[in-house]
């Protein structure tokens, strides 16, 4: 884990983190009235907070896989709000869900999902979100001497393989802003496979992932640059189910620790800065 921790460290990202801690979300209860004591609290298991993440969860997210331990930037994220609305670390349960069955509609065996969901108006039809945790930018991760290790701006990118995990941000925004056809992976895991074995030429992820994918997954990784700014950047939300009576509180929860700095100290022990990423050009 310190070695990990070490490499992702050593390159400083926080100057590419916007924290964007008091705008609510769309999709959150606008029950003001509704009350946040834990007892009034409808959780999936009474006196109890279900969490869950990702099978497997990464890090620098959740370290060496372990959510239960509060180590990482969601997992620290999780137990603050958890902590915000009266729970007790051995009051939260943790269990597995793929994100994709997490973002479909339905009900839901937990009380909130975190594993960088981005809120984007289409999933906001399909489940609630919190007000944002975090905002990342997409970044593109490659190995030396790629047919874009070097590249400086998206017109170099044009007839380059690029690939995304399905139903990402990261997918749109090789369409979007590359204005390529992206090769689809069912995960990151299966994109840095493909980018092993050098069947893509890059991979599109958040930059935080992008430092540990460059620093410790790929051999002789690199990333190539950021992706500019499209404005409000890619925004995470804790995930609920669709019309969940925890939404508001679970925001008010996420304000909460915004407002008192909570979120700022968890990001800047988990999630460092750095310059050596470039913005690509235009």
């Amino acid at each position: 884990m310190k070695k990990r921790f070490g490499i992702f460290a050593a390159v400083v990202i926080a100057a590419a983190l916007t924290l964007s801690g008091c705008a609510k979300s769309d999709s959150a209860t606008s029950d003001s009235a509704a009350s946040c004591a834990k007892a009034d609290l409808a959780t999936v298991t009474a006196g109890k907070l279900t969490i869950a993440t990702g099978e497997p969860a990464y890090y620098p997210w959740i370290i060496d896989d372990k959510p239960e331990t509060g180590n990482g930037f969601e997992g620290a994220v999780a137990y603050a709000v958890a902590k915000q609305l009266g729970f007790t670390n051995d009051e939260v349960v943790w269990v597995r869900t793929t994100f994709d069955s997490a973002v479909t509609p339905g009900e839901k065996n937990f009380d909130f999902n975190l594993q960088q969901f981005s809120i984007t108006p289409e999933r906001a039809g399909a489940v609630d979100f919190s007000s944002p945790y975090y905002t990342a930018p997409q970044a593109i991760v490659s190995f030396k001497g790629s047919k874009i290790d070097g590249k400086t701006s998206l017109a170099d990118l044009k007839g380059a393989k690029l690939g995304a995990a399905v139903g990402t941000t990261s997918l749109d925004a090789i369409e979007s802003q590359i204005g390529s056809k992206p090769q689809v992976f069912n995960d990151n895991a299966a994109g840095v496979s493909a980018l092993k074995n050098k069947q893509i030429d890059g991979l599109v992820v958040d930059l935080p992932t992008a430092f540990y994918l460059s620093g410790v997954e790929v051999p002789n990784g690199i990333i190539v640059g950021q992706l500019p700014s499209t404005g409000s950047g890619d925004q995470f939300g804790l995930l609920l189910t669709k019309g969940s009576k925890l939404t508001s509180c679970v925001t008010g929860a996420v304000d909460a620790i915004t407002a008192d700095g909570t979120l700022a100290a968890i990001t800047d022990k988990w999630l460092a800065t750095d310059a050596g990423a470039p913005v690509l050009k235009p």
